[in-house]
Formats: structure tokens, sequence, C-alpha cells
């Protein structure tokens, strides 16, 4: 009797892994009874960076296994359908480069509209446009001529009296005056990093966008879009020919699966991978609280920030202009800065001279292991934009492929 019952528990442990493995083609299972299929890669997070490096792994016939944390596949560019509006769950997130080469790569896995990022900011009553141009001063200074705004500038610079910057405050000032630095940046960016300014180190400001132009398009890049049906479809197809496993944990997973890949590309935290060795890396993160509102337009533009500190978000997103949406209802989601406690999720790396010297501990730690490699934006304790995650996840696989 306890031999039968061993061999049907060795038989059920083995379906069991068969049905747990599947690929993102939803119906489709591996019907092996081997209970440790071996794969060339484990790829820990199915966002931007584990989703191309999966695809480029595919294209090379190699056998991926992706598994991340969360329930859904895409990171923090995961959108979700809600009342027929592509919402982005994790924040706003705009396409844009001028890397042709990047630009027609994520176009083979969508088509992209003509949305221009184009965000307005709220200071008390006032309405200025982003990024800073001649819209902005004229509305501040009731002016016209881009001359008029420099000289304001320049002579806000001057009295300022500010030659080596000593913080973040002092480095703002220095480069646009007081009249910006009050409204438009200081309460912002106290906000997004939980400190005042006169606290924070000059290097996070290296510049700050000043146009002498009616402009109101934040980015310079030459290709910019929002991808039609939202992100996750990107990443959907980036993964169709890899086995994915949501809800799990890696650290739990690897110990039980010790061999399961060759090698292991790893996207999240670098310094929780070796247990925080060294002590932890600072983050800041992000709360969302999302809405359904019975309205057709609630504030008429995708981004609208909040730049005063009393007023606890930092913006408001509503989801269906980045699509030109004319739904009947629309969704908004207010998002506020939070502090990163390790029990809700990693957004931004805090860059300051301690954690970067405490990252490189932990760099040289990862350089030389032989069978795990580190990407992404919590694997190289940086922040990138979606083409430069990108651009990096192709070099990292031609170099190892």
């Amino acid at each position: 009797m306890k031999k039968s019952f061993s061999i049907f528990l060795c038989i059920f442990t083995s379906l069991l892994q068969c049905f747990l493995i599947c690929p993102t083609n939803a119906n489709a299972f591996q019907h092996s009874l081997d209970i440790s299929p071996k794969y060339d890669y484990l790829i820990v997070g199915s966002g931007l960076s584990g989703a191309v490096f999966a695809n480029e792994a595919a294209k090379k016939n190699k056998k991926c296994l992706v598994i991340d944390k969360r329930s859904h596949i895409g990171g923090n560019i995961y959108t979700e359908n809600i009342e027929g509006i592509n919402v982005h769950k994790y924040g706003a997130h705009i396409f844009h480069t001028s890397n042709k080469k990047i630009w027609d790569y994520v176009n083979e896995f969508a088509e992209f509209n003509n949305f221009i990022n184009s965000p307005v900011a709220v200071y008390k009553d006032e309405i200025y446009n982003l990024p800073f141009n001649m819209n902005t001063f004229s509305k501040m200074w009731n002016i016209k001529a881009p001359s008029e705004a420099k000289e304001i500038i320049d002579s806000q610079v001057k009295d300022s009296n500010i030659t080596d910057p000593k913080n973040l405050e002092e480095q703002a000032i220095s480069l646009v005056g007081r009249d910006i630095y009050e409204k438009l940046v200081k309460g912002y960016t106290e906000k997004q990093w939980g400190r005042d300014c006169k606290d924070l180190p000059s290097f996070i400001i290296r510049r700050l966008p000043v146009r002498f132009t009616y402009n109101n398009n934040y980015f310079n890049d030459k290709y910019q879009g929002i991808p039609v049906g939202g992100y996750t479809p990107i990443i959907e197809k980036m993964l169709e020919s890899s086995d994915v496993l949501l809800n799990t944990d890696y650290f739990e997973f690897i110990k039980e699966n010790p061999n399961i890949a060759e090698k292991v590309i790893y996207t999240g935290e670098i310094d929780k991978f070796y247990n925080y060795k060294f002590g932890k890396l600072d983050y800041r993160s992000l709360k969302f609280e999302t809405e359904i509102l019975n309205m057709e337009n609630y504030q008429g533009n995708a981004v609208v920030n909040y730049t005063e500190r009393e007023i606890p978000y930092t913006r408001i997103i509503e989801h269906k202009h980045f699509e030109f949406g004319n739904q009947p209802k629309t969704v908004v989601t207010k998002e506020y800065p939070a502090k990163y406690d390790g029990n809700n999720d990693p957004y931004y790396p805090v860059n300051d001279s301690k954690n970067l010297k405490l990252y490189q501990k932990y760099k040289t730690l990862a350089e030389k292991e032989t069978n795990v490699i580190f990407c992404g934006r919590l694997g190289e304790y940086r922040y990138f934009d979606m083409d430069k995650v990108i651009e990096n996840t192709l070099q990292l696989a031609n170099k190892i492929l």
C-alpha cells in the first residue's frame, strides 16, 4: 500500500509540474512528465527587459522560462482595459526615442499612434505648460518675446549670486531663477523625493529644460507615441515563445528548482539578490488611486502635474487621452510618491553618493557571477527610459547569445 501511494504521489507531482509551467498563449500546456525541465535561461521578471531578452533568445532557438512575482506580465508598463480604456496601471508611460533602430524594433510588436506628451502644471489656481517654454513664461510674467524671458531668467539667476550650488535648491535657482523654481520645481521635487530641496544633492538636477519657443512637446526625441491597444500586447508577443510562471517568487522557486536553467537573467533588486549583504539600497516608491468617472472628459489632458507640496499627489493621469478616446466614461489615476519600505514596489533608484557607493559593492559581486546576469532598472540600479531599456537589453543579448 505504501509503495502504491509513493508511485501515485510521484506521478501526481510530475503532472502538477507540467501544468504549472505554460506558455503565454494561455491554453497550451507542456505535456512532458519530466518534473525538472531544463531551460537555457531563467528570466526573472516579465517587464520590458526580461521580455526583450526572451524574444531575442527565442530567435536563437534558446528555451526560456520567465517568472514574475506579480499576477500579470509586463512589469511597470502593464496596461489593462477598463471601460474600453487602456489604463497604465503603474503610471504614465510614453514611448519616445531618437534611435530609429529602437523605434523600428518596437514597431514590430505594435502600431503606435501620434500622441505627443504635452503635460500641464497646476500651481494654486494657475496653469502652466511644461516643459518650461514661452507659453510658460508668457503666463508667468505677461510677456511674449523670447528676449524678455531670457532677460528675466538671467536677472533672477544673477540676483541669486549662486556660483557653487551646494544643494538642489541652489542648483535649480542657478539654472532657471526663483520664480520658476518656487512655482514649478520646489514642491513637486520635494514630494517626489520625500525631502526638502535644501537637503537634496545638487547633482540630481544637472539641467532643467528651458525652451524659448512656443512648443509644448515635452520630449525632443524624433519618434514618440503610445501603442494602440496598450503595452501589454507588446509583451505578450515578445513572450509567446517562452514559458511563463506568474505569482512566483524567485528565491522560493530557485530553492526548489536549483538546476532549472543554465543561466539566470535577473531583473529584480540587486541588493535583495545578495540578501542585503552590504545593506539596503534606497528607492522611491509610488502609490496609485484609480477611479472610474461617469463623465466623458475630466481634465482635458493625459497628464496634469500638481506642483504645490501641500497637495499630496504629484499628478493626475487621464488614460483615455493617450489614445484619443471618446468613451462615455473616463478613468483617472492620482499618483502619490511614497517611501519604499520593502513591502511596496521600488520604482526610482536614489542615486545619491551614499547609494552609488553601496551599489558599486554589489556590482563588484555581480561581475564575478558566471551564471547570473543582472539587467534592468533594479538589476543595474539606474533609471532607464523605455527606449534605453530596449537598447541596453539588445546589447546584452547580442553579447551573450
